[in-house]
């Protein structure tokens, strides 16, 4: 089982602005203060996969080459609300019958899929 994910932010309170708002997670653990990085972890349930948010100003993530994928009930309909909030997503993708989803960008340049 994977246990998380980590990004490098360069500004961890929009980060985590943009997974609790947009993503639906919440904050499971929280070390800010903690160690010499701030690092926050946030699931939408007790013991799922995390993200980790570390603040790195100095050198945050670049966003090529990989994207996190979330499930969603509503593809279309969120991909407007989306839209709506000016997060400006991609057309949606519709590989097979049985497939759609888009991407948003957080604030550091990841791929954000909703599937």
């Amino acid at each position: 089982m994977m246990n998380h994910v980590t990004i490098q932010c360069a500004d961890l309170n929009a980060s985590i602005k943009f997974y609790e708002e947009v993503v639906g997670l919440k904050i499971m653990g929280d070390l800010r203060g903690k160690n010499p990085k701030d690092i926050v972890f946030m699931a939408k349930n007790e013991g799922e996969t995390t993200v980790e948010l570390i603040d790195s100003p100095e050198a945050p993530f670049k966003g090529e080459g990989i994207s996190i994928g979330f499930a969603c009930d509503d593809v279309e309909g969120y991909r407007e609300k989306l839209a709506a909030d000016g997060l400006n997503p991609t057309p949606i993708i519709q590989p097979n019958p049985h497939v759609k989803f888009f991407f948003v960008k957080d604030p550091d340049g990841m791929n954000v899929q909703f599937i």
